[in-house]
């Protein structure tokens, strides 16, 4: 709890008193310290033993060559050829044959789609992607659409691909098993959160056999189907052109070219999961560009690939639609045939695609909390988004997206359908943000630029045509059967994210104010006082507001005039995910805290009052606090902790959240090992 003012005596007699209990406090210690010990052994085995941000062999060790990338940013993508194509065929309806048109268009869009983001990696090698693209060309409102509109996005990428996987398992279980389904998804979820909290490389290497398996058997079984069919393989133009001109003569040509991009727009699922590269490019080897790109041609080729090779064997095979199987299993089972090694072959090709969407869902959980910690360092989600765990993963991301996908599906029931149409209205949204992003960029560099600006003008305006016209014509088809859900989750979205902003303007104001206020010139004195360890000892912690801590330091001496003789300033510099992009950066972080605590070891100097600083850096601001607490109490035993925190005037949960409760946790922890801290209120 926040202690006031007046309680501060009741303390300082509190400390005297544990102080002459030293074997009360022994024992007590001891137990903590053993069910701590007990606590953080079961987390390493669980999740992997903490990494060092400033080990220059770390970033190595968890950055993401191409062909890492290509598996753990790639798979979304690849995964939709088990659905995409099924939607846009079935959209037909009678006019199977129209879907060569498809199929070529669809294999047309993912490289168009692809070379328009290899020039966003080019932009923004530091990553963020749409969110960066829209925010800093077009504007932050329009960054903030993108923005929601992603986190929307991996949220039913986790959604979609999880349902889709227990889709294609419970193809070959008895329908007596149906009732579990949903409940095999959700555990689905947990398992992949808790795989990724050991780390990005760690889940991708894991994952890796299910989607290289993946990925060699389906070309192989889309080559073999269309090789022992190769005879209606030199049948499906003319068909198609036959088809074409009798609908021509009985609809006429407007009919025809709408069922045609009707059923083009709902297979654009399949090019979802594109945008996972540039959002993420912050992860991948250096040099990050060049990796990126061709991580991107990797993906491009093998999606197009699949895709449009399951297309073509849905056109010579055509499989006629079973209650609880796919088409892709119905397909895969007519080209295997019904003998043994049939069985054997479907059954480990199902699997496989099974366990494809997964490595799918897991995409989710590797590029959405990056998008969440690029809002959170502008402001529009709660600053806790940001932080990095000890295994340098944004750990708070990765549980607000499994409790997100987990919600929709319960609400789904995981029907496939329903939730592809939310999750390709969004992507789309991303989609055209980014290329008209591009398309301005363009247009205002064409004095500067290169000669071939005019190509690229043209090249990502061609672009953003085909995302946004299956954007419009999405939204319109499906609006009534689910996709208003999606336009309603998030407008929700970017509501609450503008509210955390207005919040933290305000906040941020008064901050500076008191900052303003509080701020005084320090001069440098030639001979400080020098400290003796012997004497009471106020030990303050400094945050990153200068004005909070300049407040407590003056507290403190206003609540206990002439008793505290040594004066000891405490910071921990946090690694997240701004600082942790390379060298330079933590750098820079380090030279800013050791400034802030300078400057208060400076004023205390100038008043006469020995001082001195310490500093630690890490992920946790908490843990590295009470490491250096505990290494500062042991040099000065009698010594009391200080820490302000901020009061509203309306305190609740909500403003809880968007403010971390650091000196509260830090309280107990401190008082866990036997040490005191008082917290001093800071009124806002």
């Amino acid at each position: 709890m926040i202690i006031s003012a007046g309680t501060c005596c009741l303390i300082l007699a509190l400390n005297s008193f544990l102080t002459q209990n030293l074997r009360f406090k022994f024992f007590s210690c001891q137990y903590v310290r053993m069910a701590m010990a007990v606590v953080n052994k079961i987390k390493d085995i669980i999740i992997g033993h903490p990494l060092n941000p400033f080990n220059p062999y770390t970033f190595r060790h968890i950055s993401l060559i191409a062909f890492f990338a290509w598996i753990g940013l790639g798979a979304d993508g690849l995964s939709s050829s088990c659905y995409g194509p099924e939607e846009a065929y079935l959209a037909l309806g009678v006019h199977k044959h129209f879907a060569l048109y498809v199929a070529i268009a669809t294999a047309i869009t993912v490289f168009v789609i692809s070379i328009g983001y290899n020039q966003v990696i080019e932009l923004f090698p530091s990553g963020g992607g749409g969110y960066k693209v829209a925010s800093q060309l077009l504007g932050p409102y329009f960054g903030l659409i993108s923005g929601a509109a992603l986190i929307v996005d991996y949220a039913l990428t986790i959604a979609v691909s999880t349902a889709s996987a227990m889709d294609a398992i419970f193809s070959f279980l008895s329908s007596h098993f149906i009732v579990y389904k949903l409940f095999a998804e959700v555990t689905l979820i947990g398992l992949l959160l808790l795989l990724n909290m050991r780390g990005m490389k760690e889940s991708i290497k894991i994952l890796m056999p299910i989607f290289l398996g993946f990925f060699i058997i389906h070309v192989g079984l889309i080559m073999y189907g269309i090789v022992i069919h190769r005879h209606g393989l030199s049948l499906i133009i003319p068909y198609t052109l036959s088809e074409t001109r009798t609908a021509i003569q009985t609809t006429g040509w407007l009919p025809v070219i709408a069922l045609i991009l009707h059923a083009y727009s709902l297979g654009g699922g399949t090019y979802t999961g594109l945008e996972a590269v540039s959002n993420n490019v912050n992860h991948l080897r250096k040099p990050r560009v060049t990796t990126g790109k061709w991580t991107m041609f990797y993906m491009a080729v093998s999606l197009s690939l699949t895709a449009t090779g399951m297309i073509l064997l849905f056109l010579l095979w055509e499989p006629q639609p079973k209650e609880g199987q796919t088409l892709n299993a119905i397909v895969f089972h007519a080209i295997l045939g019904n003998s043994t090694t049939g069985h054997i072959l479907l059954l480990l090709t199902l699997v496989l695609e099974a366990g494809l969407l997964c490595v799918a869902a897991n995409t989710g959980f590797l590029a959405g909390p990056s998008v969440l910690a690029n809002m959170a360092i502008d402001n529009w989600i709660p600053n806790r988004f940001r932080h990095l765990s000890t295994r340098l993963v944004i750990q708070n991301g990765l549980f607000l997206f499994g409790i997100f996908a987990i919600i929709i599906l319960i609400w789904c029931r995981g029907e496939v359908s329903l939730l592809v149409v939310l999750y390709s209205i969004n992507v789309f949204v991303t989609f055209s943000l980014s290329l008209f992003g591009m398309c301005v960029y363009w247009m205002k560099k064409r004095s500067q630029a290169s000669p071939q600006w005019l190509w690229r003008l043209f090249f990502s305006f061609f672009a953003f045509l085909i995302t946004s016209s299956i954007l419009c014509i999405t939204t319109y088809s499906k609006f009534e059967e689910g996709g208003w859900l999606t336009v309603v989750v998030t407008c929700t979205v970017i509501l609450i994210c503008y509210s955390i902003k207005r919040h933290y303007i305000k906040f941020n104001k008064k901050l500076a104010h008191l900052d303003i206020q509080l701020k005084q010139m320090v001069s440098l004195t030639q001979h400080p006082p020098k400290l003796d360890s012997h004497l009471p000892t106020a030990v303050i912690f400094v945050g990153k507001s200068a004005g909070i801590a300049m407040h407590t330091l003056l507290n403190v001496i206003r609540l206990f005039p002439k008793h505290f003789k040594n004066f000891i300033f405490i910071s921990a510099g946090i690694v997240d995910v701004e600082s942790f992009i390379g060298p330079h950066e933590l750098e820079k972080l380090k030279k800013e805290v050791n400034q802030s605590l300078r400057y208060f070891v400076g004023y205390c100097h100038q008043y006469g009052m020995p001082a001195e600083y310490y500093t630690g850096f890490g992920t946790d601001t908490v843990e590295e606090l009470t490491k250096i607490a505990n290494k500062v109490s042991k040099k000065f035993p009698h010594s009391i902790f200080f820490s302000s925190k901020v009061i509203f005037a309306h305190d609740n949960l909500i403003l809880r959240f968007l403010h971390n409760e650091t000196a509260i946790t830090l309280q107990s922890h401190l008082n866990a090992i036997g040490k005191e801290l008082v917290v001093l209120p800071v009124k806002i």
